[in-house]
């Protein structure tokens, strides 16, 4: 996705809101992601940490922000340190930021050189007590490759091995789950372009088109807009609807056949995530209609329930009850086997076997304990899903949903998700 001006007093706010939660004497240190290689002298596009965006917006590598709240000397107590541009850099990959232009991004007045961090990390050092360190705790993460951010910590505690150190990743982890305002714009917007991409999609799929087709008009309209895919694409055909991450994204849709499409942009580093399943001839047949409004239902149950106090588990277990009796009407289970099921290893996983909501924002699966209660201004998505694989073919619906003291908002809410609707715009 392309880089978008955001007003630095988002990021000024967040690091606010950071400093709220330090005790006395503490210093906090976050560092940009690695450039990955890939083979011979290639590398990845730059992905950037996305704990160092939301506290400075700041894309650039090798960047470091050092808070340090109670420093002695006043200008180093929030510093951000950046590469010097040289002629070289400027040939071989562009621009690189000035001080300035740092400060003006970030919100930070001191902007020093990264030639300048070991002695200055030393001075804060000596002064502090408390080190915050950043690691990605996130459940679900793969551990597989060193990040700067963990050889930086090992480096740390080598160097300075007395001092008291503290997970920096909780404390952001549950600032960054309650979207600010300017946030929610920018999640908003990728909303909007994700609709435009289906849209769009619903005038141009029909029996014949390859699903790599399908990729391609997508990127012309979220790159058109300044988004990009939030994630891997899932555009999957006919028995492909019920793999789960399927991105394989090289068959022909058939007629009769449904195409599910796991697919979403980004917008100014905030993702949207949506799931629709429509008909390649542009109509349902009668089962897959049946089915098509079963996880409707489910669906539109599950976002009321999309309130303070639940937990996602909460949500889980709700959309089990309503999957389990959908999967009774359609006759796809018997009431009394349902009676007789094992609680531990319940018949309906079979057909529904994911979670039913995350939060979304920086990272598309992303930060928050699971176990903590929704708050407003959580956002979550709602995906329940039917996979019937005996009958070819699943269904899965998902819409990105705001928590608030009321109601919750359906932030796709004008994305057509209703099989009359789909299916009128596909014939137009």
């Amino acid at each position: 996705m392309k880089p978008i001006a955001i007003d630095p007093q988002l990021f000024v706010g967040n690091r606010e809101r950071l400093r709220g939660l330090l005790p006395p004497k503490s210093v906090v240190v976050v560092n940009a992601n690695d450039i990955l290689p890939t083979n011979a002298d290639g590398s990845l596009p730059h992905v950037q940490n996305a704990d160092l965006f939301y506290l400075t917006g700041i894309l650039q590598e090798e960047s470091i922000l050092v808070l340090a709240p109670d420093a002695y000397e006043e200008k180093h107590r929030e510093i951000l340190f950046v590469r010097e541009p040289n002629e070289l850099a400027l040939i071989w990959e562009g621009h690189k930021l000035s001080k300035a232009e740092a400060t003006g991004i970030s919100g930070i007045r001191t902007v020093k050189w990264l030639a300048e961090f070991p002695t200055v990390f030393r001075s804060l050092m000596c002064e502090a007590e408390q080190v915050w360190l950043n690691t990605n705790e996130h459940a679900r993460a793969a551990d597989e490759v060193e990040t700067r951010e963990l050889r930086f910590l090992r480096a740390c505690q080598r160097q300075y091995p007395l001092h008291q150190y503290r997970r920096l990743a909780r404390l952001v982890a549950a600032l960054r789950v309650v979207k600010q305002p300017q946030e929610l714009e920018l999640l908003r917007t990728a909303c909007q372009i994700t609709g435009l991409g289906f849209r769009r999609l619903l005038k141009f799929v029909k029996p014949g088109v390859n699903e790599c087709e399908v990729e391609a008009e997508l990127a012309h309209e979220f790159l058109r807009h300044k988004g990009g895919f939030a994630y891997n694409p899932i555009i999957a055909t006919g028995a492909n609807n019920c793999v789960l991450h399927y991105n394989v994204n090289d068959q022909v849709c058939e007629a009769g056949q449904l195409l599910l499409l796991d697919v979403a942009s980004a917008y100014g580093q905030y993702n949207a995530d949506l799931t629709r399943t429509i008909p390649v001839s542009g109509r349902f047949t009668p089962r897959q209609r049946q089915v098509y409004d079963a996880v409707l239902r489910i669906f539109r149950g599950v976002v009321e329930q999309m309130r303070p106090g639940k937990t996602t588990r909460d949500l889980r277990q709700l959309t089990e009850r309503l999957a389990e009796r959908e999967l009774i009407e359609l006759g796809v289970l018997k009431a009394e086997e349902v009676a007789r099921q094992d609680p531990d290893a319940p018949l309906l996983r079979k057909y529904f076997m994911h979670g039913v909501a995350h939060p979304l924002g920086l990272d598309v699966h992303d930060v928050g304990a699971p176990a903590a209660p929704i708050a407003p201004g959580w956002v979550l998505t709602c995906e329940p899903a039917l996979y019937l694989r005996e009958e070819g073919f699943g269904v899965r619906l998902e819409n990105d949903i705001l928590v608030t003291e009321s109601a919750p908002i359906d932030l796709m809410v004008d994305i057509p998700i209703e099989a009359d609707e789909i299916e009128a715009l596909m014939a137009s």
